[in-house]
């Protein structure tokens, strides 16, 4: 698998960082990337793994993986595409769409599939493996992985606290190890630089983790009793929804809501930026809700659009907030274990991220939670306080 790194770099004027260099240049087996929000990295590593697709001269089977599929098709996989349309490199004739794969003659072959897969996790050998964020997957998929890649294996995540690749990997001398932030992309929009550096002193640890790519410490989690499944329960009688709204800085979110055996099942609708009104009630419609029928508890805080949404047929009404309510609401969660589905993506990532916030002169952890990292949080608090809780947290409205 040589090539010769001025190949690389033409094949890659797609805007080639110093990342990209880094995991190319690289001659160890393993190739571990720690890095912050928009660094690159994954961008990189696909360039590379692109590189290896074109000029290699011999067959060669690439695996791309990730937790979930829903997560994969959102992140590297979409990368990936829109990396090769940019290059002017796609076609659908190279594109297998049934079994997630691309390949230009038929013998050079990139693959993306889930570590949630067992026939995937346990099936054919490959010559080159990259696992995208890293450490939302078990070590145990990683050995499994890793015994059936002859080459090369790239890694990537967020460094939100310390797992496997630390314990295991990192220091070993079959392994590179690099770390990146935002300054080691050259390409970076001015405005995501300018937001990404706002958040330096609002936030302590999302910077280290996110702005300076160093490990985080993950204390102080408001919710801990969550995980995974890979879809909504069906044959549910009583299911319902709730809502949060958003429009320029904040996303609009909508939760899909029910218990089945004394737990709370949830999954994501949507999470937008900028809906109007009228957005919300089409995709409300588009979605399969039934008007007049399906119920609706959204954020008090917004009456008017409240009552827009009413007049266009929606089940909707405002939960009582109350004195307290977000504490109210957030115990009342906790008392449940949360089966999360798979593709609700953005749900996810607040729950990993949604924690109390510090006291900044002794870092203890105090009885408020962070205003960030709540807008799907909070539609499922709301829908929880409505239908969990007791009777006043809903309030009733006039025709």
């Amino acid at each position: 698998m040589e090539i010769s790194s001025k190949v690389a770099i033409r094949s890659n004027q797609n805007y080639p960082t110093p990342v990209y260099a880094w995991n190319f240049d690289s001659k160890k087996r393993v190739v571990v990337n720690q890095g912050g929000t928009s660094s690159s990295k994954t961008w990189s590593i696909l360039q590379v793994l692109l590189t290896y697709l074109k000029h290699n001269k011999d067959p060669i089977l690439i695996s791309v993986v990730s937790e979930t599929l829903p997560h994969l098709k959102r992140g590297a996989m979409r990368d990936f595409f829109n990396m090769l349309i940019r290059l002017g490199l796609y076609s659908e004739k190279y594109h297998n769409k049934s079994n997630n794969s691309f390949s230009f003659d038929g013998e050079r072959i990139i693959e993306f599939f889930s570590a949630d897969n067992p026939s995937k996790i346990r099936g054919a050998r490959r010559d080159v493996l990259f696992i995208n964020e890293c450490n939302n997957i078990p070590w145990e998929v990683y050995d499994q992985l890793e015994i059936r890649t002859k080459y090369r294996i790239f890694l990537d995540y967020n460094p939100t606290c310390e797992f496997w690749a630390h314990e295991r990997l990192v220091g070993k001398p079959y392994v590179d190890f690099f770390k990146s932030s935002y300054r080691d992309n050259p390409y970076l929009d001015p405005n995501i630089r300018k937001s990404i550096e706002s958040r330096r002193f609002i936030d302590p640890n999302w910077w280290r983790v996110y702005g300076e790519g160093e490990i985080g410490r993950q204390e102080g989690l408001v919710f801990t009793n969550w995980g995974q499944v890979p879809s909504f329960p069906e044959g549910i009688d009583s299911v319902w929804y709730g809502m949060d709204f958003g429009f320029t800085n904040d996303p609009s979110s909508l939760v899909k809501v029910c218990v089945q055996n004394g737990e709370v099942c949830v999954q994501e609708m949507f999470y937008e930026q900028g809906m109007t009104n009228r957005d919300i009630s089409n995709r409300l419609e588009r979605l399969g809700l039934r008007k007049g029928e399906d119920q609706i508890i959204a954020d008090s805080a917004e009456p008017k659009s409240i009552y827009e949404i009413r007049q266009n047929g929606w089940l909707i009404k405002p939960v009582s907030k109350g004195s307290d309510s977000v504490r109210g609401g957030i115990q009342l969660v906790q008392q449940y274990h949360l089966n999360v589905t798979q593709d609700s993506l953005n749900l996810i990532k607040e729950l990993r991220n949604y924690k109390w916030e510090q006291d900044k002169m002794t870092s203890k952890f105090l009885n408020t939670p962070i205003d960030s990292f709540n807008h799907a949080i909070d539609a499922l608090r709301y829908a929880c306080m409505a239908k969990l809780g007791r009777r006043s947290f809903v309030m009733e409205q006039e025709n």
